[in-house]
């Protein structure tokens, strides 16, 4: 039995934010942090008071966390980022609120007092006769301070504090990772109320000192114990009430949190061979109520997406997913009289299958999207093909300056737009031995249901636009209009990219449509939208020759899974933030489900967030035996190590391997107990709702 908790967030947008650029404007960002851990980033908008980001993120960290903080910042090219403000969720706001939380928070200015991270190994004891007791603390060491200096580190040391006297500890020099091991004695005062109270500071020779978190003991407990020996998490100096004023703007967010209690597989395994047997059955049930058709039944707009992500995985598991998506597909079409309302709603089936082609096409969606898209983000050409939204300029070399016409500048929009289309075209025209093999054969199937249900001859195109609606309409055009979303771009487009590419996912549909019809349109153009854009060359498609969803399928070949590839900029000490700094170097690196490699080659101009390459290392290390559960995040230079100073340059690490906070993503290891208990949990709440 394990426990695991997942924390679901969106930043949705922030209002009101303060002006930091000299414009009078911002280019704001979002950094959220798990107990001061650095997990996410967002994308920055450019020149806004009032940022849209719309980011969704889902977070697998330990039961154990304490609160979740947002950041926003303000991106300089420069200088330093400039923090704007934070908002803090703890976990017990998060328990209170069991369907989420969401709503507008101000945000607050940052205390420096309050900014503290890590823990100190501590032993706090009673020593002595009734006549002559002591109170003793040793202070062992401490471990992932913050880092308070310009150098990167901090000059740590401690002070004590019983009974109105103060004893402190000597300086550890340029360390986040100290080590101490110094004893401290007060004279136990019975009548004392005053907790013992540890103070770890940043020494500074010319500024004042940084707090860097404290501890507070009590010695009636300890004075029952006779002891007490352990890590403690420091905590902030809250002696300081602020009051929120709330002119620093505010933060719009959903966050919920949901702790999972999994037991071993063995438990899952009636309800997981029960579902597997229906769906082995088909579609023909002899009447009777199918747990699938319940599952079906039951689940409202506010769950459907996860309850469709989690049977979806859990089949995967099993290799049933073609089957189980043949028994959705058929379920949809006996309640399907109108065949232009075929797969339209969100239903179970339109999820399932928009959750099947994320999990199982992403890398595909990538090969084929990403050149086009990419081209359109370098390029930032003008695209209008709405003559009320035309804006006319001005072209022509110096002297010889005059006004475009309207009808000009749709014509050369159009021949921009439909550059970009034949890009796409002869794309997806090479990539059909590349599309997995699962979703062909999905697709396959799903062509031979429709056309099954809807044999009439008016009907004959049906069964073409079934599989180009999940295809475009629910895979491609979303992946076009929001690359950020679909991990095809970092950051978001600017306002004139982000119309070109709505046109483009607007215009995209005719694709795999004219190469259906090819054969009807030999050499011409397959009329689908009214317009500039409204005839396209379908001949690039010849070659595919139907195989995505008629020909034989081929066997997957085994193959090293790549769990990220792309280029990382190595810090290499004063920087502003996490990537970036004034001195650096880009490697490109590769993590496979085999090895870890690097080298010095050309690669995208996709910079991959440093938090996301350690939610990959975590992932892959997580089912690691052998994986070492302390280590020495600093370097063995001269005689000692650079982070705690120890002189054994095979001891234990001084910092302990964190491997819990990972960030979910459509290519995660599949994990059927968990999987089979989120269903388990989904038909629990139906019976308790039908009683």
């Amino acid at each position: 039995m394990a426990k695991r908790s997942s924390l679901f967030i969106r930043i949705v947008e922030g209002k009101h934010l303060p002006a930091k650029d000299i414009t009078g404007s911002s280019d704001p960002y979002c950094i959220v942090k798990i107990d001061n851990e650095a997990i996410i980033r967002t994308a920055t908008v450019w020149k806004t008071l009032s940022p849209f980001w719309g980011e969704e993120y889902e977070v697998h960290l330990p039961p154990t966390f304490h609160s979740v903080s947002f950041y926003v910042m303000d991106e300089d090219a420069l200088s330093r980022d400039d923090v704007i403000g934070k908002v803090c969720v703890t976990r017990d706001v998060l328990t209170a609120h069991p369907k989420g939380y969401s709503g507008w928070l101000n945000l607050t200015e940052i205390d420096p007092d309050e900014e503290v991270q890590g823990e100190i190994h501590l032993q706090i004891e009673i020593l002595g006769s009734d006549a002559a007791r002591k109170l003793r603390c040793s202070v062992f060491e401490a471990r992932d301070l913050a880092r308070k200096d310009r150098n990167g580190a901090s000059d740590p040391f401690v002070r004590v504090r019983y009974n109105s006297k103060t004893q402190e500890s000597s300086v550890v020099k340029k360390s986040c990772y100290p080590r101490w091991n110094e004893t401290f004695e007060f004279d136990l005062d019975e009548s004392a109320t005053e907790k013992v109270c540890i103070e770890v500071w940043d020494w500074d020779l010319v500024s004042r000192n940084d707090f860097l978190g404290k501890v507070r003991g009590d010695h009636q407990l300890i004075r029952t114990v006779q002891q007490e020996e352990g890590w403690f998490r420091l905590r902030p100096d809250k002696s300081k009430p602020r009051v929120d004023e709330g002119n620093l703007g505010s933060l719009q967010l959903q966050v919920r949190l949901r702790d999972e209690t999994v037991l071993p597989g063995s438990y899952y395994q009636p309800l997981v061979q029960l579902l597997c047997q229906e769906v082995k059955a088909g579609p023909k049930q002899d009447g009777k109520l199918c747990l699938i058709t319940l599952i079906d039944e039951t689940t409202t707009a506010e769950c459907r997406q996860e309850v469709a992500i989690n049977l979806i995985k859990l089949f995967l598991g099993q290799g049933l997913a073609k089957e189980f998506l043949d028994l959705l597909f058929k379920l949809e079409l006996d309640k399907t009289g109108e065949p232009n309302t075929l797969f339209r709603s969100n239903s179970l089936a339109s999820k399932s299958m928009e959750s099947f082609l994320k999990v199982t096409g992403m890398q595909y969606l990538h090969n084929v999207l990403g050149p086009t898209v990419n081209r359109v983000f370098d390029e930032k050409k003008y695209i209008e093909l709405d003559p009320s939204k035309v804006e006319i300029k001005e072209v022509g070399c110096s002297g010889l300056h005059r006004i475009q016409t309207e009808s000009e500048v749709i014509q050369q929009s159009t021949q921009h737009l439909q550059s970009y289309l034949t890009d796409l075209l002869i794309t997806i025209a090479k990539s059909v031995r590349t599309c997995p093999a699962t979703i062909r054969a999905t697709f396959r199937q799903l062509f031979k249901r429709v056309e099954e249900h809807f044999p009439e001859n008016k009907h004959k195109n049906v069964k073409f636009i079934a599989v180009t609606s999940f295809l475009c309409l629910r895979f491609f055009s979303p992946a076009i209009m929001s690359p950020k979303l679909f991990h095809l771009r970092e950051k978001h487009a600017d306002a004139r990219t982000s119309r070109t590419l709505l046109l483009l996912a607007k215009v995209s549909p005719v694709l795999p449509y004219a190469a259906l019809h090819w054969q009807r349109e030999r050499g011409g153009g397959v009329c689908v939208h009214k317009g500039p854009c409204q005839h396209f060359p379908v001949q690039h498609f010849r070659s595919a020759k139907l195989r995505s969803w008629h020909g034989k399928v081929d066997q997957p070949k085994a193959q090293t899974l790549v769990v990220k590839e792309g280029p990382l900029f190595i810090h290499r000490g004063k920087g502003k933030g996490p990537l970036l700094s004034s001195s650096f170097k880009k490697l490109h690196f590769s993590l496979t489900s085999e090895a870890l490699s690097f080298a010095k080659t050309p690669s995208s101009k996709c910079v991959n967030e440093l938090n996301q390459w350690l939610s990959a290392l975590r992932k892959v290390c997580v089912n690691n035996a052998e994986m070492l559960g302390s280590y020495h995040p600093g370097v063995f230079k001269g005689d000692k190590w650079s982070c705690c100073h120890q002189k054994e340059k095979t001891g234990l690490g001084c910092d302990k391997t964190r491997h819990g906070v990972t960030l979910q993503e459509w290519n995660d290891p599949l994990d059927p107990d968990l999987e089979s208990q989120l269903i388990f949990r989904h038909l629990f709440g139906v019976r308790e709702l039908m009683r």
